[in-house]
């Protein structure tokens, strides 16, 4: 059963100034000799945010609230706007359908879920993108770029599904934009009018929504 979400993002305005990132789970044990063992725990890193450096007036604590109350606190998911990384390619780099790889056909495969590696040298790390933003999804097979006819794409689950099974050894690839799926962290939200008037507003908690 999958948990309720709306497939809105949170106000734009609203994410320039926040804090937050990825986080990993990660048990390290030292051994009698002092020695460590280490183990990662997740398979994928979980992102986690703070809105509340971002709030600035009282225009916005209302943006917030209303946003808050709409999705019933921490009930329904959301999309979210990571502005350090939200595409597929370099920063200030734009998207091209050769940024990512995917996978590689084999003559049947026809769906691809998108993907952004980070790092490559050692281990590289592929993280699965399930909330591309429609329209900036573009692909290539074999380095050749497709047509907007020669695919769909399921924005809400990041599946890419092409009209052809690519052959055999072709490495299908793509460029693209994409959210976090997120949810607020809190059932609560305190506002502090005093703290309001002076620039300064309590923490408001997002975290990521692993599936």
């Amino acid at each position: 059963m999958s948990s309720p979400f709306h497939e809105v993002r949170f106000p734009l305005a609203l994410s320039y100034g926040s804090r937050g990132g990825p986080e990993r789970r990660t048990e390290i044990v030292t051994l009698g000799s002092g020695d460590e063992e280490r183990n990662s725990l997740w398979r994928h890193s979980r992102r986690r945010y703070n809105a509340g450096p971002a709030l600035r007036s009282a225009e916005d604590v209302a943006t917030l609230l209303a946003f808050f109350e709409e999705r019933r606190g921490p009930l329904y998911g959301f999309r979210w706007r990571d502005t350090f990384d939200h595409s597929s390619a370099a920063p200030g780099q734009t998207p091209a359908p050769t940024d990512q790889r995917l996978g590689t056909g084999d003559g049947t495969t026809r769906v691809f879920p998108l993907a952004k590696t980070y790092g490559g040298a050692f281990a590289p790390y592929a993280r699965p993108i399930t909330k591309p933003v429609a329209g900036s999804v573009a692909i290539a097979v074999g380095g050749v770029a497709l047509g907007a006819a020669a695919f769909t794409l399921d924005a809400a689950t990041g599946l890419v599904t092409l009209k052809a099974a690519p052959a055999a050894g072709a490495i299908v690839t793509a460029g693209f934009l994409f959210d976090v799926p997120v949810r607020f962290a809190t059932d609560r939200i305190e506002v502090d009018h005093q703290a309001l008037r002076a620039g300064l507003v309590a923490d408001i908690p997002v975290i990521e929504i692993r599936r």
